[in-house]
């Protein structure tokens, strides 16, 4: 089964006051060194879990986008970034749209271990149809889905991800308990960076 990793980096980071997915790690994350900048953290984490990985960033993103292929994804500009997260995943799923199913990551999230990733591609390739990671009861980052929901996935628009998604889909939603506190952990700020 082909499990395409959709890593979201086409994000603006008002909150953060810069480009933070360049922004150093201030300490060791998994098999990251510190200063590892957050988004290629993620990649790596990423791309170790599944065969294949598209990264969506904003058009004119020239430095992101060399890092993140340097990491190992294939990485589109999602004309539509502008619009919202809805629009980077519509844009991400149709370019890896002969995969099996997807895993959408977002790369403020350098904290998830590979193997919680490797997790989650494996309860796809058995069947799942929509997966993810809860630690202490609360659900985290990031989710998969199967090859059923592409038409659903690559119509989305707005700010919300695909949340509706979910929502209509609640019952058919597995998810996998894991000791991982980095599926909650993302950075919107330095602040939430540094503690």
């Amino acid at each position: 089964m082909r499990i395409a990793g959709i890593l979201l980096a086409a994000g603006s980071a008002v909150r953060f006051g810069g480009d933070k997915l360049l922004e150093p790690l201030p300490a060791p994350s998994d098999d990251c060194d510190a200063g590892t900048p957050i988004g290629i953290a993620a990649c790596r984490h990423l791309a170790a879990a599944v065969a294949e990985t598209v990264a969506v960033v904003r058009p004119g993103d020239v430095a992101l986008a060399r890092c993140l292929s340097d990491a190992g994804a294939r990485v589109i500009e999602c004309p539509r970034a502008h619009d919202g997260m809805g629009a980077s995943i519509a844009c991400g799923v149709r370019s890896a749209g002969d995969a099996d199913a997807w895993l959408i990551a977002l790369a403020d999230m350098p904290w998830i271990k590979p193997s919680t990733i490797a997790m989650l591609a494996s309860a796809l390739a058995t069947g799942a149809d929509i997966v993810a990671p809860s630690y202490l009861g609360a659900r985290g980052h990031p989710v998969g889905f199967s090859r059923r929901h592409f038409a659903a996935l690559a119509a989305l628009t707005g700010d919300e991800g695909a949340r509706n998604v979910l929502v209509a889909n609640q019952s058919t939603l597995s998810l996998q308990e894991t000791d991982d506190a980095g599926i909650l952990r993302d950075v919107d700020t330095r602040t939430q960076l540094h503690r």
